[in-house]
Order: structure tokens, then C-alpha cells, then sequence
């Protein structure tokens, strides 16, 4: 699994979208993985309130997700996002970072389902949850 996770984080670091929100790989292992990505100022959605734009958690969300269904022991190769619905719970608090948790918690012979919560560093209601869909390479 170690080469796995290696791959994996040299290939979230390359895609530029994590690289521009700065996301960082924490765990990945066994399905579950979690993502932080840090506070910054050009992320901001409403320069009145400091407020993270629901983007950026957008993104963050569905990185940790493919994450999670590319380190599931059923999945022997990449994964593409087919559906992904996220369910906004209030808005991040500003000046914190976000961390996001997804666990693959089934796999078919093609599809892996996974769900996620990101919360932000006040702990407390999620700022948000999803579920998704993705593709599995590999199995048999």
C-alpha cells in the first residue's frame, strides 16, 4: 500500500487545482483518506465576511473522495468522480483550514461509494458532508 499512497500523493500534488489550494495529503490507507487544505485569502467567496468559497471546499471534498476510492483495497488502478453531492452546513469559520475525511465504504465490480465530512478547526457541526460515486479500474 505504501507505493500506493506514494503515487497518490505525488499525483493530488500535481494536479493543479490541489497545488493551487494547497491541500495536503494526511492518510490514506485501507479506503479512508483525509485532506487538509489551509486557510488563504484568495480563496475567499465573500471579502465582507472572510468566508471560504464553497468551491474550494467543493474541490477539496472531491479530491478526498477520489482519494478514498483509490486507496480501497478493491481498486487496483485510478478513479473518476461519476456523481458527487455535498450538502452545505454552514459556512467555515474564517481564518481556519478545513480538513476533509472520505471513507470508500463499498465497491462494486465498477463503481466505488464513498462518503465525506469537512470540517473546519472549531470542530462542531461539519461545514459540509457528501456522497459520491466513482470509477474502479482493475477488479475482477
Amino acid at each position: 500500500m505504501t507505493d500506493k499512497i506514494t503515487l497518490a500523493r505525488q499525483f493530488i500534488e500535481a494536479i493543479p487545482h490541489s497545488r493551487a489550494l494547497s491541500m495536503r495529503l494526511v492518510e490514506m490507507e485501507g479506503g479512508v483518506a483525509v485532506i487538509e487544505m489551509p486557510y488563504a485569502d484568495n480563496l475567499v467567496g465573500d471579502p465582507e465576511t472572510g468566508v471560504l468559497h464553497g468551491g474550494a471546499v467543493s474541490a477539496l471534498m472531491d479530491t478526498t473522495c477520489g482519494a478514498a476510492a483509490m486507496c480501497h483495497p478493491s481498486n487496483l488502478g485510478g478513479t473518476a468522480t461519476i456523481d458527487l453531492r455535498i450538502d452545505y452546513m454552514r459556512a467555515a469559520v474564517p481564518g481556519q483550514a478545513i480538513t476533509t475525511r472520505a471513507e470508500c465504504y463499498h465497491v462494486t465490480r465498477s463503481v466505488a461509494f464513498v462518503r465525506a465530512t469537512a470540517t473546519d478547526e472549531s470542530g462542531g457541526t461539519p461545514v459540509a458532508t457528501a456522497s459520491g460515486a466513482f470509477t474502479v479500474e482493475g477488479r475482477t
